[in-house]
């Protein structure tokens, strides 16, 4: 057994793409330290975002309880990378605030800020839309009308 003490449960946080979940690292070793099977991880998590695009990034709260068994949620994807698809760009500014390397509509921020409502509930959508604008200025990204 392991150095963890006997019956405690475990918290992890993933970033898996979409569909495209395998035993190899990152999740692997991962899920193989508390040992998971990691195939039945990669079956579940593949079934559950088949409706996103393959290889969107998607984050997981996974818990394992002593027993080895294991409860996943998939949150929706980063904010960053909704974002930099709205813009259409690969990647962001390397110096935010001086350079700019796409726009990307208020309607598109309104959007994302509802997606994201799915997952922190506790905020409005304007509370939301505030963040969503602050995380694409500090990728160097223009909000337009």
């Amino acid at each position: 057994m392991s150095k963890r003490a006997a019956g405690t449960v475990s918290h992890l946080r993933l970033l898996v793409p979409a569909g495209k979940a395998t035993p190899t690292p990152p999740v692997g070793p991962a899920l193989g330290q508390r040992g998971v099977k990691a195939m039945d991880f990669c079956r579940q998590f593949n079934e559950r975002t088949a409706k996103y695009v393959p290889g969107t990034p998607v984050r997981v709260r996974m818990t394992v309880k002593p027993d080895r068994t294991f409860t996943f949620t998939t949150l929706e994807p980063t904010t960053s990378w909704m974002l930099k698809q709205a813009a259409g760009v690969e990647k962001g500014a390397t110096r935010p605030g001086d350079e700019v390397v796409g726009q990307v509509s208020l309607k598109a921020v309104f959007e994302i800020a509802k997606l994201k409502q799915k997952d922190l509930p506790n905020r409005s959508l304007e509370e939301l839309c505030r963040m969503i604008a602050g995380s694409a200025r500090s990728i160097g990204l223009e909000i337009v009308p």
